[in-house]
């Protein structure tokens, strides 16, 4: 996938292509049908199947104190886009200099003079240019003098319901519901990030863990206990996974995400591992001493070897 992180890296001869814009955040089962039409709608015409998002959220800009978290981060947001089959993406920096594009500067320097479209597909309620001042009608209206022409695409709805977005990942993120996550997304919901040094406490307990460092990638679900999967070097291990801050020992930092792979010994302090969340186990509970943590943490334990359908080593 050709990659470009501003309008002036698109080299001269681009194109000509079909384009979809929009966040994309997570490149969730709504994203993938637009992509599965953009890249048909490509091949069918000899076009460029070409993604045009931004490197962060609109309302980082607009409206920081209203700015939601993102599902994946720019890198993941690059290999996901990369993985469904586009050809090429343009990650535009929202700042006031985009901000400040009028409907028309945007059409002309980026759709018709960077990426020479034939073909924009965009939402019924797409708005562009300074203020959201261009509607989906503005867009037809440019299209038409400009060589391009526009497609409206319909929402993805699962099972006729609620349309499928980011905004309804979060929430259910947030609610520890990470199965149902994964409907949306298409794949488990994920976490990327360094091994860093913990307190050390699984391991006195008999359960070591693997602590990731804060700020890690990926929208870290609701606090409790999960049965996951660990990828290390491209290779996936079963493990118990906690999130949150340890409720029966004072100071510790919120929102750890901590894993305990079954079975295998590793060294990973300073590696980069990726958590997939499969399952919630249970909510975070405060325990009345050592004896009754460690007891359910065997319980979690046994209770992830089920989800994921590893047997006890004999």
């Amino acid at each position: 996938m050709e990659f470009y992180e501003s309008v002036a890296d698109v080299p001269a001869g681009f194109g000509p292509s079909a384009v979809t814009i929009g966040k994309f955040d997570g490149v969730h089962v709504g994203h993938r049908a637009v992509i599965d039409l953009l890249e048909e709608v490509a091949a069918a015409e000899g076009l460029t199947a070409t993604v045009v998002t931004f490197d962060r959220h609109p309302l980082a800009v607009l409206r920081p104190d209203r700015v939601p978290t993102a599902l994946v981060s720019n890198r993941q947001k690059r290999e996901l886009l990369e993985a469904a089959g586009v050809a090429a993406t343009l990650m535009l920096p929202f700042d006031e200099e985009l901000r400040a594009l009028t409907p028309e500067q945007f059409v002309d320097r980026i759709l018709a003079g960077a990426l020479h479209a034939r073909v924009v597909f965009v939402g019924d309620d797409f708005r562009f240019g300074v203020r959201g001042s261009g509607s989906v009608a503005t867009l037809r209206d440019l299209g038409a003098s400009r060589g391009f022409r526009v497609v409206s695409i319909d929402d993805v709805r699962p099972a006729g319901g609620r349309r499928a977005s980011s905004t309804w990942i979060r929430e259910l993120l947030d609610s520890g519901r990470v199965g149902e996550a994964a409907d949306l997304l298409g794949r488990e919901p994920t976490v990327r990030g360094i091994v860093v040094k913990g307190e050390q406490r699984g391991r006195e307990l008999g359960f070591p863990t693997a602590n990731l460092a804060p700020f890690s990638e990926g929208f870290v679900p609701a606090d409790g206990v999960y049965a996951a999967r660990v990828l290390v070097d491209g290779v996936s291990y079963p493990a118990a996974v906690s999130v949150g801050n340890n409720p029966t020992f004072e100071g510790v930092p919120a929102k750890q995400v901590e894993a305990h792979l079954l079975d295998v010994t590793m060294d990973l302090y300073g590696r980069e591992v990726t958590v997939q969340f499969i399952d919630w186990v249970r909510g975070n509970v405060r325990f009345d001493g050592l004896e009754a943590l460690i007891e359910h943490i065997a319980a979690d334990v046994r209770r992830t070897r089920q989800i994921l359908g590893v047997p006890a080593p004999a």
